[in-house]
């Protein structure tokens, strides 16, 4: 038990910074998603013929392909073969945030077909223009309400961010591997790497559950409307 406890104690610090490469991960790829995701559900909702075919086949290519055989497609196959000259962990926040912009385009589109389309003509009758109306109204009241899918979509990037470690991205599960393949404590390092993710998804989720009561529109939520 002290050897092991002893292990876990040294290996901290390592993992330590492992996990804030972790965070550095998730961060990017929930922006990197978000940005996509607004645009593509705003061309999903609005947008021409075309443009919602090729949303939509990016929406299946990316929801349906694994996470680990996209990381495998873009950083052995695409970048290389593009001449691109990038990180492991840029790769996988790329990657992953590719990934949760087709999951967060459904969820922004979900949420931008709940609001009353009255509000839409209201904005044109007034003058404004397409975009502005979509600008300065449609998406303010969409993403504050999509803010509980988001939360969620947080805590699944965040475990899938587990794979980055098979193209070396020197996250928290590629650490707690390194080490724990040179001092044969494979359990107590697991462990501590477990705890790590269990700690990040919980701050993440609870400032994320902060940030829905702070924004939340009165008369949106069921516990408001009963």
């Amino acid at each position: 038990m002290q050897a092991q406890l002893n292990a876990v104690l040294d290996a901290f610090p390592y993992l330590l910074f492992g996990a804030i490469n972790t965070g550095l991960i998730v961060i990017a790829a929930m922006f990197i998603g978000l940005f996509i995701g607004v645009l593509a559900a705003v061309g999903l909702v609005y947008g021409p013929r075309w443009l919602k075919w090729a949303l939509t086949a990016y929406l299946w290519f990316f929801r349906g392909v694994p996470i680990l055989a996209l990381l495998f497609l873009f950083y052995f196959g695409l970048f290389p073969h593009l001449n691109i000259q990038i990180p492991a962990l840029a790769a996988v926040a790329a990657v992953l945030g590719l990934t949760t912009g087709a999951y967060q385009a459904n969820i922004f589109r979900g949420a931008i077909m709940s609001l009353p389309q009255g509000q839409f003509r209201a904005a044109s009758a007034l003058g404004m223009s397409e975009a502005a109306a979509i600008r300065s109204i449609i998406l303010p009241q969409a993403l504050r309400i999509s803010i509980p899918a988001w939360s969620n979509e947080y805590s699944i990037i965040l475990k899938d961010s587990a794979l980055a470690f098979v193209i070396g991205a020197p996250e928290i599960m590629a650490r707690a591997q390194f080490v724990a393949s040179r001092t044969y404590q494979h359990l107590p390092l697991y462990l501590a790497a477990g705890l790590l993710y269990f700690f990040l998804t919980w701050a993440g989720v609870t400032a994320l559950r902060k940030l829905e009561h702070k924004v939340r529109i009165p008369g949106y939520t069921e516990e408001e409307k009963s």
